[in-house]
């Protein structure tokens, strides 16, 4: 019986969602913080529960044979991505096989698979980066992503792979001015300081560029200075838009306590299977504007020719209700946060699209006050899944045909379990990667109700 805290060696015998590696020692099943299929490690185990033991890995003593050299010289360090050093091909066909597994073990069954569709680009394909202001270790004020299982410090991500230069240029001109102004940044365990975070905006069909700088309201910040010099920065998109957001929150989440426009506008705009989405500083995006051309095409596709009367539920910022809305006679979009179904509207009203409607409220209760019977299901629900209770009053609606959308294969092989056992039937499902370096994989599943 192996005890919290001891320490050995083992050769990791699978990668499994999300990013762990698994091991068996004497029957016993070890989850590995980081493992990779094929590493032999030294590890330690930190947590013993009834049926779950968790190590972390102390050293790597032989590297699996899938690795390769990162392109970057923050990989390892920072925490933006986890497999840069493993091939494109071989990040596929793990979270394939990841997904595949899950659906088993879940007793899903009967569909057709038609396996993972790649990005559209394997690099620099973000369209929106969340950095924060912080201690890079040296003392230096440092701009960039929070280092690997640590809450404070810093790592600067000057060649990060996951964005276009447009990213790395703003966000060296940022940091090389609060650090000459020698401005503070807010520290999260003393609650004093100024810079948060630095958010950047580049919609990946237009090139428009927005930029949000949060900061506390605790100095009063002169910012015409930086706003020329980001006007006058060269560029291949451009910046049309720089916001201050003061945040005086004491969570990491960024929320607006005051918002103040520097210059230009406060929205950039996507262009998405010929319709138009305006993007505001706080709206939920898809952050690979190209991969979610396929996405939305996929689901586009599974809903067929002719659509009826479709719920799109968990709608965001309308954007699946809108590419449905020349499919069908009527679209009914619902969304717990108000300002994401403000902007649905906006959008709808730009795209001159007149049969969908939009509902800010939780998709639990403003079920019971829809009199449209769906034909059409569309779920795109948030990492966790689905409620239960919201999912029974889904099934209650019996839709003749579901599609599912999700980011979390976990909570889709659950919710799927559930569904399956009430009566819908998984006919198709595919994966799509819109995260390349990371162990996240968007999944695409439709579903057809069976006489029972």
């Amino acid at each position: 019986m192996l005890r919290k805290n001891a320490v050995l060696e083992t050769t990791i015998q699978e990668t499994v969602f999300p990013n762990k590696g698994l091991v068996y020692i004497n029957g016993e099943k070890i989850l590995i913080h980081d493992g990779l299929q094929g590493q032999r490690v030294r590890i330690k185990i930190t947590r013993k529960r009834k049926n779950r033991t968790e190590a972390r890995i102390l050293e790597i003593l032989e590297p699996s044979p899938l690795e390769q050299n990162p392109s970057c010289l923050q990989f390892g360090s920072c925490g933006g991505c986890t497999y840069l050093h493993l091939p494109y091909e071989a990040q596929l066909e793990m979270k394939q096989s990841q997904v595949l597994k899950l659906l088993e073990n879940a007793g899903i069954s009967g569909f057709t698979f038609k396996g993972i569709e790649p990005s559209p680009g394997e690099f620099a394909y973000r369209n929106k980066m969340e950095y924060t202001f912080g201690d890079s270790g040296d003392g230096e004020l440092a701009l960039g992503l929070h280092r690997k299982r640590m809450r404070y410090e810093i790592s600067p991500t000057p060649s990060c792979q996951l964005v276009d230069g447009d990213f790395l240029a703003i966000q060296e001109l940022v940091l090389a001015y609060f650090r000459k102004m020698k401005t503070p940044f807010y520290h999260k365990k003393s609650h004093q300081g100024v810079l948060r975070n630095l958010v950047i905006r580049k919609a990946g069909t237009t090139g428009e560029i927005l930029i949000n700088l949060v900061t506390t309201s605790q100095q009063i910040l002169e910012l015409d200075e930086l706003a020329e010099r980001l006007r006058t920065l060269d560029l291949a998109g451009q910046i049309i838009g720089f916001l201050h957001t003061i945040n005086d929150g004491k969570g990491d989440t960024i929320q607006a306590d005051a918002l103040h426009t520097v210059f230009g506008k406060t929205m950039i705009t996507e262009l998405i299977l010929g319709l138009q989405f305006k993007v505001s500083a706080f709206s939920f995006f898809q952050t690979n504007s190209h991969g979610a051309e396929k996405l939305f095409s996929l689901v586009r596709e599974y809903a067929g020719s002719q659509v009826g009367v479709a719920f799109d539920l968990y709608c965001g910022t309308g954007t699946i209700a809108q590419i449905l809305s020349p499919l069908a006679e009527k679209v009914v979009g619902i969304e717990i946060v108000p300002e994401a179904i403000e902007a649905a509207k906006a959008n709808a009203k730009t795209n001159g699209l007149t049969n969908c409607r939009f509902i800010a409220g939780d998709v639990l209760s403003e079920l019971d006050h829809l009199d449209e019977q769906p034909d059409l299901i569309v779920l795109d629900p948030p990492r966790g899944g689905i409620h239960p209770k919201a999912l029974e009053k889904i099934i209650q609606l019996e839709a003749p045909r579901i599609i599912y959308v999700s980011c979390q294969p976990v909570s889709l092989a659950k919710d799927l379990q559930v569904l399956a056992a009430r009566g819908y039937q998984a006919t198709t499902i595919k994966c799509m990667d819109m995260f390349p370096h990371t162990p996240h994989v968007e999944c695409v599943v439709s579903l057809s109700r069976v006489d029972r």
